[in-house]
């Protein structure tokens, strides 16, 4: 029962309660912001409304920006990738029979895959 219980747990809470947590944070804060500004319009201190809102709202990533985070976790996932394909090249010339490199040789296609669409992504973005 518990060898069941273990991956159950892993696999389905644990990411149900992640993205709660992610969710529940953005709308608490989107309610603390609302908050404050109907505070501020009730006070009626001559207080300017939009150029308070535009001062609460979330900052925006600016063109730039952006392109240098996707580079960045392009490399990042590209690296991973290559790292895991190279551990699983030495588990699988080391230990041929326990076949650990299964594992690594899927992490490294998946890190590929991402690293790899993120660069190109970069460089078309890049372009335009």
């Amino acid at each position: 029962m518990t060898n069941v219980l273990v991956p159950i747990a892993i696999c389905c809470i644990l990411p149900i309660c992640v993205v709660w947590i992610i969710f529940h944070a953005a709308t608490n804060g989107d309610n603390k912001r609302a908050e404050v500004l109907i505070k501020a319009i009730e006070s009626n201190n001559g207080i300017d409304a939009d150029r308070l809102a535009d001062a609460l709202a979330k900052p925006k990533k600016s063109a730039r920006e952006l392109l240098n985070l996707r580079l960045l976790r392009g490399c990042i996932f590209t690296f991973l990738g290559v790292a895991s394909g190279v551990v699983a090249a030495i588990f699988a010339h080391t230990e041929p029979e326990a076949h650990i490199e299964n594992g690594f040789m899927i992490a490294s296609a998946a890190f590929l895959a991402i690293g790899i669409s993120y660069l190109i992504v970069y460089f078309v973005s890049k372009k335009q």
